[in-house]
């Protein structure tokens, strides 16, 4: 009777543990979350500060050479941002398609300690 109670309470322990470690993964995300949001909201009024820049100092030198070269000033001014929005949008996807899977190293990680733990099971590095 005394090893059933033990169980129990080994039991309750690793239960208490457990809940306890998935609610600081979840106090965890949110402040990850809150962050990520706030870092997005920083950067789109960053870029549209930028964006406005640009605009802005485009119109200055189309009015600049309004009178003597606008075609070609105009011409070169849409070349020059259009092959930097594609060179942009080529390094974007080259990055976008080399990252990592999501938790890659988490479930690595994992397949290292179910592979410590039950060396002799065939389908310790099988994991989903």
């Amino acid at each position: 009777m005394a090893i059933a109670a033990s169980i129990s309470r080994l039991a309750g322990t690793l239960i208490d543990l457990l809940q306890t470690r998935l609610e600081l993964a979840t106090v965890e995300l949110e402040e990850e979350t809150l962050r990520s949001f706030s870092y997005l909201l920083f950067a789109l009024v960053a870029m549209f500060c930028l964006a406005m820049t640009i605009l802005l100092g485009t119109v200055l030198i189309v009015a600049i050479f309004w009178d003597t070269h606008r075609i070609p000033v105009l011409l070169s001014l849409i070349a020059a941002f259009g092959l930097s929005g594609i060179m942009i949008g080529l390094r974007l996807r080259s990055n976008y398609r080399g990252k990592p899977k999501m938790l890659s190293h988490t479930l690595s990680e994992l397949r290292k300690d179910l592979a410590r733990i039950s060396p002799d099971r065939n389908d310790a590095g099988k994991m989903p």
